[in-house]
């Protein structure tokens, strides 16, 4: 970040920024064109009309409170304010993590996105000692990037210290969250690479600086595609005992 904000979004606002998109089709009206042309021509797949029915406003998926997507992780929810309610990859396709710094301490960032008048969050927060905190469901979107499409396509995860502090990037810190990543690319077929896995400063139109020249993208790369063979390993595991 290194400007001074804390990092997701830094009260930037519901889904703005200067790269912000503005849809021309409600969505209600893409489900009847839709339903309209499976009807008459057989045009789309029942798989595709199950996609658009989580496009209409209202419908969503079945909730648990405080439920984790990340099993490692503890539940600290993010206010309302500083997400919006979805229905993700059924809506919107998740294709990028976004790394960000927050500019101070785990409760610091904690604190902040509990806090509506925030209006930022990311979906995790990884402390210095490896703690990982969950605040909103991978199914929602979090107001971090300061530009809606990307908040739309990327699950963001917060880590404590500042950006001009390389001390404050720890072994620990690195290595759960390249495991929480590895999880996240698993789950969503997302791939590992810097395309995909990217700093809050490389997103459109953002003016945040995270997670600054001290983030050591090819280490945390390597731990990321570790843990992710990893993941593979034990959930062909699990199939096989499953299967036996």
């Amino acid at each position: 970040m290194g400007n001074g904000n804390h990092s997701a979004g830094a009260g930037r606002g519901a889904d703005g920024g200067q790269g912000a998109r503005r849809r021309t089709v409600r969505r209600r009206s893409v489900l009847i064109g839709a339903g309209v042309a499976a009807a008459t021509g057989g045009v789309l797949a029942r798989e595709q009309l199950g996609r658009l029915w989580y496009q209409v406003p209202g419908v969503s998926k079945p909730r648990v409170e405080g439920a984790v997507d990340y099993a490692k992780a503890e539940w600290i929810a993010a206010s309302d304010a500083n997400w919006r309610r979805a229905d993700r990859p059924d809506d919107f396709t998740v294709d990028r993590v976004i790394i960000h710094v927050v500019q101070g301490s785990y409760a610091v960032a904690l604190k902040v996105f509990q806090d509506p008048a925030h209006r930022a969050a990311t979906h995790y927060v990884v402390g210095k000692d490896g703690r990982v905190a969950q605040l909103i469901r991978e199914l929602d979107v979090a107001y971090q990037a300061g530009n809606r499409e990307y908040n739309e396509r990327a699950v963001g995860i917060e880590h404590e210290g500042f950006v001009d502090r390389p001390q404050d990037f720890t072994g620990a810190m690195y290595e759960s969250s390249a495991r929480l990543t590895a999880d996240i690319c698993l789950r969503h077929g997302i791939p590992v690479d810097r395309t995909h896995i990217i700093g809050h400063v490389e997103v459109p139109g953002t003016d945040h600086t995270d997670p600054g020249p001290h983030w050591d993208w090819d280490r945390y790369l390597r731990l990321v595609r570790a843990a992710k063979k990893q993941l593979e390993r034990e959930r062909k595991q699990d199939e096989r005992r499953e299967r036996a």
